[in-house]
Protein backbone atom coordinates (compact mmCIF):
# COMPACT_ATOMS: atom_id res chain seq x y z
CA UNK A 1 0.00 0.00 0.00
CA UNK A 2 2.82 2.16 0.96
CA UNK A 3 4.42 1.81 -2.42
CA UNK A 4 1.49 2.65 -4.46
CA UNK A 5 1.21 5.87 -2.40
CA UNK A 6 4.50 6.63 -3.12
CA UNK A 7 4.57 6.02 -6.72
CA UNK A 8 1.11 8.40 -6.75
CA UNK A 9 2.75 11.15 -4.57
CA UNK A 10 6.23 11.21 -7.01
CA UNK A 11 4.03 10.94 -10.25
CA UNK A 12 1.32 14.25 -9.00
CA UNK A 13 5.01 16.56 -7.96
CA UNK A 14 6.10 15.17 -11.35
CA UNK A 15 3.79 16.18 -13.32
CA UNK A 16 2.17 19.02 -11.41
CA UNK A 17 6.21 20.37 -12.08
CA UNK A 18 6.22 19.74 -15.77
CA UNK A 19 2.62 20.07 -16.50
CA UNK A 20 1.77 23.10 -14.13
CA UNK A 21 5.43 24.93 -14.28
CA UNK A 22 7.72 23.96 -16.80
CA UNK A 23 5.53 23.45 -19.76
CA UNK A 24 3.37 27.39 -19.12
CA UNK A 25 6.61 28.94 -18.53
CA UNK A 26 7.92 27.52 -22.00
CA UNK A 27 4.54 28.55 -23.68
CA UNK A 28 5.25 31.91 -22.31
CA UNK A 29 8.44 32.29 -23.61
CA UNK A 30 8.11 31.40 -26.52
CA UNK A 31 5.29 33.23 -27.13
CA UNK A 32 7.00 36.11 -25.86
CA UNK A 33 9.77 35.89 -28.08
CA UNK A 34 7.55 34.92 -31.61
CA UNK A 35 4.82 36.89 -30.99
CA UNK A 36 6.33 39.98 -28.83
CA UNK A 37 3.36 42.58 -29.56
CA UNK A 38 0.36 40.27 -29.13
CA UNK A 39 2.20 38.23 -25.74
CA UNK A 40 2.58 41.94 -24.51
CA UNK A 41 -0.80 42.78 -25.17
CA UNK A 42 -1.51 44.50 -28.38
CA UNK A 43 -1.03 47.92 -26.51
CA UNK A 44 -0.98 50.86 -28.63
CA UNK A 45 1.18 54.31 -28.05
CA UNK A 46 0.37 57.78 -28.53
CA UNK A 47 3.39 60.37 -28.24
CA UNK A 48 5.12 57.50 -26.28
CA UNK A 49 2.44 57.08 -24.11
CA UNK A 50 0.37 53.69 -24.20
CA UNK A 51 -3.20 54.88 -24.71
CA UNK A 52 -4.89 51.48 -24.64
CA UNK A 53 -4.75 47.71 -26.58
CA UNK A 54 -6.09 46.65 -30.18
CA UNK A 55 -8.18 44.03 -28.44
CA UNK A 56 -10.40 45.81 -25.91
CA UNK A 57 -12.33 49.09 -26.93
CA UNK A 58 -12.75 52.12 -25.39
CA UNK A 59 -15.46 54.54 -24.67
CA UNK A 60 -15.47 57.35 -27.02
CA UNK A 61 -18.35 59.66 -26.96
CA UNK A 62 -16.67 62.85 -28.48
CA UNK A 63 -18.29 64.21 -31.81
CA UNK A 64 -14.64 64.26 -33.74
CA UNK A 65 -14.38 60.69 -32.63
CA UNK A 66 -15.82 57.73 -33.70
CA UNK A 67 -17.77 55.70 -31.18
CA UNK A 68 -17.98 51.79 -30.66
CA UNK A 69 -20.47 49.18 -29.61
CA UNK A 70 -22.22 49.74 -26.75
CA UNK A 71 -20.12 48.15 -23.41
CA UNK A 72 -22.49 46.06 -20.84
CA UNK A 73 -19.53 45.03 -18.67
CA UNK A 74 -20.16 46.77 -14.94
CA UNK A 75 -17.67 46.90 -11.67
CA UNK A 76 -19.27 47.02 -7.73
CA UNK A 77 -21.19 50.07 -6.87
CA UNK A 78 -18.02 52.08 -4.34
CA UNK A 79 -20.95 53.11 -2.39
CA UNK A 80 -22.70 49.82 -2.16
CA UNK A 81 -20.70 46.61 -2.44
CA UNK A 82 -23.70 44.41 -3.18
CA UNK A 83 -24.39 46.41 -6.31
CA UNK A 84 -23.01 46.65 -9.70
CA UNK A 85 -22.47 50.11 -12.00
CA UNK A 86 -22.08 50.52 -15.29
CA UNK A 87 -18.11 50.34 -16.40
CA UNK A 88 -17.86 50.07 -20.02
CA UNK A 89 -14.99 47.98 -21.62
CA UNK A 90 -14.00 47.11 -17.86
CA UNK A 91 -11.68 44.30 -18.89
CA UNK A 92 -11.78 43.13 -15.50
CA UNK A 93 -15.47 41.98 -15.75
CA UNK A 94 -15.91 40.69 -19.14
CA UNK A 95 -19.76 39.55 -19.85
CA UNK A 96 -22.58 40.51 -21.74
CA UNK A 97 -25.83 41.60 -20.53
CA UNK A 98 -27.44 38.23 -20.31
CA UNK A 99 -30.69 39.87 -21.60
CA UNK A 100 -32.26 37.82 -24.47
CA UNK A 101 -34.36 38.89 -26.96
CA UNK A 102 -37.41 39.38 -25.18
CA UNK A 103 -36.16 41.10 -22.60
CA UNK A 104 -38.36 44.46 -22.09
CA UNK A 105 -35.35 46.30 -20.44
CA UNK A 106 -32.88 45.40 -23.40
CA UNK A 107 -35.65 46.50 -25.92
CA UNK A 108 -36.22 49.72 -24.55
CA UNK A 109 -32.74 50.63 -24.31
CA UNK A 110 -32.28 49.77 -28.42
CA UNK A 111 -34.95 51.64 -28.98
CA UNK A 112 -33.51 54.46 -26.59
CA UNK A 113 -30.22 54.41 -28.09
CA UNK A 114 -31.56 53.85 -31.74
CA UNK A 115 -33.86 56.87 -31.24
CA UNK A 116 -30.96 58.76 -30.08
CA UNK A 117 -28.92 58.42 -33.05
CA UNK A 118 -31.41 58.19 -35.76
CA UNK A 119 -33.23 56.33 -38.92
CA UNK A 120 -31.12 53.91 -40.69
CA UNK A 121 -28.58 53.19 -37.63
CA UNK A 122 -26.38 49.76 -37.89
CA UNK A 123 -27.38 47.34 -35.13
CA UNK A 124 -23.89 47.27 -34.07
CA UNK A 125 -23.88 50.93 -32.46
CA UNK A 126 -26.79 50.11 -30.49
CA UNK A 127 -26.34 46.18 -29.68
CA UNK A 128 -23.48 44.96 -27.14
CA UNK A 129 -20.77 42.37 -28.13
CA UNK A 130 -21.22 38.97 -26.09
CA UNK A 131 -17.85 40.29 -24.15
CA UNK A 132 -19.06 43.39 -23.84
CA UNK A 133 -15.04 44.48 -24.86
CA UNK A 134 -15.08 44.71 -28.24
CA UNK A 135 -12.75 46.85 -30.17
CA UNK A 136 -13.85 46.58 -33.74
CA UNK A 137 -16.97 48.02 -35.33
CA UNK A 138 -18.47 46.58 -38.64
CA UNK A 139 -17.18 49.13 -42.40
CA UNK A 140 -21.08 49.96 -42.01
CA UNK A 141 -21.77 51.25 -38.55
CA UNK A 142 -18.35 53.42 -39.60
CA UNK A 143 -19.24 54.57 -42.52
CA UNK A 144 -22.43 55.77 -41.11
CA UNK A 145 -20.68 58.36 -38.62
CA UNK A 146 -18.64 59.68 -41.36
CA UNK A 147 -20.45 62.45 -41.99
CA UNK A 148 -20.90 63.90 -38.18
CA UNK A 149 -17.14 63.34 -37.54
CA UNK A 150 -15.93 65.33 -40.91
CA UNK A 151 -17.94 67.87 -39.82
CA UNK A 152 -17.16 67.92 -35.91
CA UNK A 153 -13.23 68.21 -37.54
CA UNK A 154 -13.85 70.28 -40.22
CA UNK A 155 -12.52 67.60 -42.67
CA UNK A 156 -13.97 66.33 -46.00
CA UNK A 157 -16.17 63.33 -45.96
CA UNK A 158 -14.22 61.71 -48.57
CA UNK A 159 -10.78 62.33 -46.52
CA UNK A 160 -12.95 60.55 -43.70
CA UNK A 161 -14.30 57.80 -45.77
CA UNK A 162 -10.70 57.32 -46.98
CA UNK A 163 -9.27 56.68 -43.49
CA UNK A 164 -12.34 54.03 -42.38
CA UNK A 165 -11.31 52.43 -45.91
CA UNK A 166 -7.72 51.98 -44.85
CA UNK A 167 -8.65 50.48 -41.15
CA UNK A 168 -10.92 48.20 -42.97
CA UNK A 169 -10.07 44.72 -41.72
CA UNK A 170 -11.13 41.63 -44.41
CA UNK A 171 -12.20 38.14 -43.05
CA UNK A 172 -8.79 35.95 -41.17
CA UNK A 173 -7.58 33.84 -43.94
CA UNK A 174 -10.37 35.49 -46.14
CA UNK A 175 -12.86 33.48 -45.21
CA UNK A 176 -13.31 33.47 -40.81
CA UNK A 177 -15.28 36.61 -39.31
CA UNK A 178 -16.82 39.68 -41.03
CA UNK A 179 -14.68 42.82 -42.55
CA UNK A 180 -14.50 45.08 -39.12
CA UNK A 181 -12.67 48.40 -38.17
CA UNK A 182 -10.65 48.96 -35.25
CA UNK A 183 -12.08 51.83 -33.88
CA UNK A 184 -9.31 53.07 -31.37
CA UNK A 185 -6.56 52.27 -34.38
CA UNK A 186 -8.97 54.08 -36.37
CA UNK A 187 -9.36 57.80 -33.85
CA UNK A 188 -5.21 57.17 -33.49
CA UNK A 189 -5.43 57.70 -37.33
CA UNK A 190 -7.65 60.68 -37.45
CA UNK A 191 -5.69 62.64 -34.11
CA UNK A 192 -2.39 61.59 -36.51
CA UNK A 193 -3.97 64.12 -39.33
CA UNK A 194 -1.96 67.21 -39.98
CA UNK A 195 -4.00 70.25 -38.05
CA UNK A 196 -6.08 72.36 -40.35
Amino acid sequence: MLRHFRASLVMLVLMTALLGIAYPLAMVGVAGAAFPGQAGGSLLQKDGKVVGSSLIGQSFTGETYFHGRPSATTDTDPADSTKTVAAPYNAANSAGSNLGPTSKGLVDRVKADADKLGKGVPVDLVTTSGSGLDPHLSPEAAAWQVPRVAKARGLPEAQVQALVAQHTEGRMYGLLGEPRVNVLQLNLALDALPKR
